[in-house]
């Protein structure tokens, strides 16, 4: 079984809502990346998204381009992630860790070498954002390496499409909340808990929840019909500008600590 398995598996016999943190790798500076991620998990969180900085990040809102041009200007590339990730696993081989993304970093790289030094470092699955379902063929070596294609719904997928979604979804399926950008709009919470509870009906994997999710109450508000939210632009701007790891970790602490705290208690 997957770590990603595992750990939905888990928090579904505590009967326990998942938080999946999503930060930029190498902001707010290459040097905290590990750190950071350890306290993440340390604040609660389930899955961590780890951002590969891309220059043209079209489903993200200002936070996370900003995030992302900070770090490829301190040279932050896929390796470096990798890296960062293997680096990880010394001391955590449980804590599932997916890469979220754009598809050109990965053709760059190579899909049989990226799916092969993805595996070793530690990488548990990619969400490929502009790479949809129907053109999906090309991640074939990464499935085949064993790392989980985590896929994307939205309100606007035709009924007929999100079956296949459904049906293919391995890891989870992230379901965007709205139709926008990463970090914009309120939460109609009605109109999404009607939606997720139609997916999660038919998904063969559980439903996560993201863009829009800001603080405790929204989280615990989507964290009462999905299998796990997912928490990223506001996470990312509590983060900038912090001055060390210890820094960056504390911040990640007082901003997860209330929020998993309301997914645990409703």
């Amino acid at each position: 079984m997957s770590r990603i398995a595992s750990r939905f598996a888990a928090l579904k016999d505590a009967g326990r809502t998942g938080l999946i943190t999503f930060i930029t790798a190498g902001d707010p500076s290459p040097e905290h990346v590990v750190p950071l991620l350890h306290g993440l998990v340390a604040a609660g969180a389930d899955v961590i998204e780890l951002g590969v900085p891309f220059s043209d990040p079209m489903a993200d809102g200002p936070v996370i381009q900003h995030a992302s041009e900070r770090a490829i200007a301190k040279g932050v590339g896929l390796a470096n992630v990798l890296a960062w990730v293997a680096a990880f696993r010394e001391t955590d081989d449980e804590t599932p860790i997916v890469l979220m993304g754009y598809l050109n970093p990965v053709e760059m790289y190579g899909y049989a070498s990226f799916a092969e030094d993805a595996l070793e470092a530690g990488v548990d699955g990619i969400l490929m954002v502009d790479c949809p379902l129907e053109e999906s063929a090309v991640l074939k070596p990464l499935r085949d390496a064993g790392l989980d294609q985590i896929l994307l719904a939205s309100p606007t997928t035709a009924e007929g499409r999100l079956a296949q979604l459904c049906e293919a979804a391995s890891g989870f399926l992230y379901y965007v909340s709205f139709a926008g950008i990463t970090g914009a709009a309120q939460l109609s919470t009605g109109q999404i808990a009607e939606r997720v509870a139609g997916i999660r009906a038919r998904s063969k994997a559980p439903v996560a929840v993201g863009f829009g999710v800001r603080d405790a109450a929204s989280a615990q508000a989507i964290g009462a019909f999905a299998d796990a939210v997912v928490i990223g632009s506001a996470l990312v701007d509590r983060l900038a500008g912090a001055g060390s790891a210890e820094d960056a970790a504390g911040r990640a602490n007082d901003f997860l600590a209330p929020i998993r705290a309301a997914l645990d208690a409703r």
